[in-house]
């Protein structure tokens, strides 16, 4: 009599053997989408180069648009590292800010990525507003926070726009230093907190 257990069935859109990480699965969609573009990439060509069950890659990203934008946060939270920015020296985050939008889209691979149209671009204004945004909410605190985050990525979202989706030749002619050196002061303006409205009472109160 065979007492032996039976095998355990194979859940469907596991790969036997230690499934690869979501990072693995990620780089194998990025170097797709930067060989193929977006709509020349197929959830089953990224399964085949990632060895996967194009199952998995549905479970964890839900569609080809799902990965693509984690594609495009990994490569964003790796150049916009937000703690790495906001800390250090108050004084210079403004050039920290420039530094590393200017870092990540000088970068060719990245350039190549935001190439690919309105996936790209919805990306990045959801990154912006949702990691960007909040966290210099949070970071900077106070009754003016919002107003002040709010102007430091507008600032940064103009330099985007205007270098880079859709260059201006002025503004796509500087080297980053020199974008730092220009906006520099707006950011500095942007960061610093508002006064507080003069009140008046009594006889100085305008009628």
């Amino acid at each position: 009599m065979n007492n032996a257990a039976p095998a355990p069935a194979r859940t469907r859109g596991r790969p036997r053997g230690n499934p690869p990480t979501r990072e693995a699965i990620v780089s194998a969609a990025r170097a797709l989408f930067l060989e193929r573009g977006y709509r020349g990439t197929t959830v089953r060509a990224v399964a085949a180069v990632a060895d996967v069950d194009p199952a998995l890659i549905a479970y964890h990203f839900g569609s080809k648009k799902g990965l693509f934008a984690d594609v495009m946060q990994f490569q964003c939270a790796n150049a916009l590292a937000v703690d790495d920015v906001l800390g250090g020296d108050p004084a210079t985050l403004p050039d920290r800010l420039i530094d590393a939008v200017t870092g990540l889209w000088e970068d060719a691979d990245f350039l190549q990525l935001t190439a690919r149209g309105d996936e790209a671009a919805e990306v990045i204004r959801e990154y912006l507003e949702r990691e960007l945004l909040a966290r210099l909410v949070e970071f900077l605190g106070g009754r003016d926070a919002t107003a002040r985050a709010t102007a430091v990525v507008t600032i940064l979202g103009g330099l985007i726009y205007t270098r880079y989706l859709n260059p201006l030749p002025t503004p796509a002619a500087l080297t980053p230093s020199e974008t730092r050196t220009v906006l520099t002061p707006a950011l500095r303006a942007a960061l610093a907190p508002r006064p507080r409205p003069a009140t008046t009472t009594g006889a100085g109160r305008r009628r």
